[in-house]
């Protein structure tokens, strides 16, 4: 997106708005779905039906293990986010020993269970959930069981689990139809105490596959809003129902709109024909459709921190599977970037993207515009991403495998896409959410790739006038790190859906250039998203 004044240029590019036909939530706060598949593009899904995460508030609703009598419904029942639960030698702490993905988890102890005292309707194809070892405790084995006539009798789902002392996600395959309850047994007794957490169930309504496969659903994206995202004519927010003053690279502050951890109205009410204005903020389409393919989103907002390992941070990089940051306009900290590289390093996903910006942040550019420095710290996101990868205290030498460039460039959507054999490229550009063959940038930059520093690095779309599978004029990448994953687009235009904040000259860059197939960016945002989840 172009320069920090409220101005937007589109180039030489002329656009007509339509409708572009492709086609979360925290764990901490979901309720039942009400049971509509959710549809993307050739993709079929199954969606998310049930989430309980054992969020409570600021006390737990059953401090005790068992009352009497035995698994007594006065006392042992309770009533969560999701439903009526019973928790019979079980409670809902959040001490340090509990081993929890937010603030509070489940904890059983001898032979407890957890157990849900309501069906969910539409089957259940998939269960995860986190579990671990009380701090302090002997390893433990659980189980999970399933009933389909209410309760009455109950069938165990696979081979039992044993507990870590660190949490770990596990994921159960059911395929079962109709009305179906869960319930969670402790089963090796003794005094030793297990967690559980962040439960995920997924429908079995019919699932088929589509241009990238079966979708896996469930995955935790965390779209940072916390680096100034929305200053100037930016809006970089999947949802903002506040206000704040923020910086303004012409000094003093402005009124901007804020975003908050849970985007609101909840995402149970979103099916696949609910319009991306649903939420408020300029990328909201984006987190829109990887609701609607059973995803899960939150905000990361201003004053909130990045860490990684972080018990005691409910937002712990450790509890989200992808972490999408859209025009940093801030540093981040030596601590940030050393929790944002190890999260990488240890599986997590990566989203960079960056806009235009100059040689210096001092002055206009070739081009006679300013760099994209909307908060006019001296640095934009340019800058803010290539000091991630130069100056983060672990690896210092491109340990991406790229640099971004300081250039300012539009495109007409280039057609200069990878065609080559690797999987992780053809995922991106022909995944379950169609085919991205065409990339536009409305004021952008590029980056030069260094596969010497990282060979897994591969460029994805390049300029109309460099050179296709070359080193430099790249618009749009991928690479790994460790065991995650990264992709950088150069461009912040073609992610704005065009409907943030009213105060502010935003523009259709994800979807209008429809009708005539001029660029496929929701494609390409949304396949990218999907593989850096491991979710295709």
């Amino acid at each position: 997106m172009i320069q920090p004044m409220n101005v937007k240029k589109w180039g030489l590019i002329g656009l007509s708005a339509a409708a572009l036909l492709v086609g979360c939530h925290s764990l901490n706060d979901l309720t039942p779905d009400a049971g509509q598949p959710l549809t993307t593009g050739a993709a079929r899904a199954a969606a998310v039906s049930l989430s309980e995460g054992f969020e409570v508030g600021s006390s737990s609703p059953k401090t005790a293990y068992d009352v009497s009598p035995t698994g007594s419904a006065s006392g042992d029942n309770v009533t969560l986010n999701s439903g009526s639960w019973n928790l019979y030698d079980a409670l809902i702490g959040n001490l340090s020993g509990d081993l929890k993905a937010g603030s509070w988890s489940g904890r059983i102890r001898n032979t407890g269970k957890i157990t849900m005292l309501f069906d969910v309707t539409s089957g259940i194809s998939t269960v995860s959930l986190k579990h671990g070892t009380y701090s302090g405790d002997a390893a433990s084995q659980w189980g999970l069981f399933y009933s389909t006539n209410s309760g009455s009798s109950w069938t165990q789902s696979g081979a039992s689990v044993t507990t870590g002392s660190s949490i770990q996600t596990q994921t159960f395959t059911l395929n079962v139809s109709g009305s179906v309850r869960l319930e969670i047994r402790k089963l090796s007794g003794g005094s030793s105490r297990i967690n559980i957490d962040d439960i995920v169930i997924n429908d079995n309504s019919g699932t088929s596959t589509g241009g990238g496969g079966t979708v896996v659903t469930g995955k935790k994206f965390l779209f940072d809003a916390s680096h100034y995202e929305n200053a100037g004519s930016a809006d970089w927010q999947i949802d903002a129902d506040g206000t704040e003053s923020v910086p303004s690279y012409q000094g003093g502050t402005t009124v901007e709109t804020k975003a908050q951890r849970t985007p609101t109205p909840s995402y149970t009410g979103i099916t696949a024909s609910t319009s991306e204005t649903y939420w408020k903020g300029g990328i909201s389409a984006w987190a829109v459709e990887l609701v609607k393919k059973g995803e899960l989103v939150e905000s990361l907002p201003v004053g909130a921190s990045i860490t990684y390992g972080n018990t005691a941070n409910p937002q712990d990089l450790a509890n989200y599977d992808v972490y999408v940051v859209v025009e940093p306009n801030r540093l981040f900290s030596s601590a940030e970037k050393t929790a944002i590289m190890n999260f990488v390093n240890n599986g997590g996903g990566l989203m960079m993207v960056a806009d235009h910006t100059a040689a210096t942040t001092a002055g206009a550019d070739a081009n006679g515009y300013n760099p994209s420095d909307r908060d006019g710290d001296g640095y934009d996101s340019p800058r803010v991403w290539n000091d991630l990868m130069s100056n983060n205290g672990i690896n210092n030498s491109k340990p991406f495998g790229f640099v971004v460039d300081y250039v300012d460039i539009s495109e007409k959507p280039t057609t200069k896409v990878y065609t080559g054999s690797n999987a992780s490229a053809q995922k991106v550009l022909n995944g379950a959410a169609g085919t991205a063959s065409k990339l536009a940038f409305y004021n952008g930059t590029t980056a030069t790739l260094y596969a010497s520093n990282n060979s897994n690095v591969q460029g994805l779309f390049w300029r109309s006038s460099s050179t296709l599978n070359g080193s430099t004029g790249v618009m749009a990448l991928l690479s790994t790190y460790g065991s995650g994953r990264v992709v950088f687009v150069g461009d912040s235009s073609p992610a704005d859906d065009g409907t943030g904040d009213t105060n502010d000259n935003l523009f259709n860059g994800w979807s209008g250039d429809q009708p005539s197939g001029y660029t496929s960016h929701p494609a390409l945002h949304l396949n990218a998203s999907l593989w850096l989840a491991k979710a295709q």
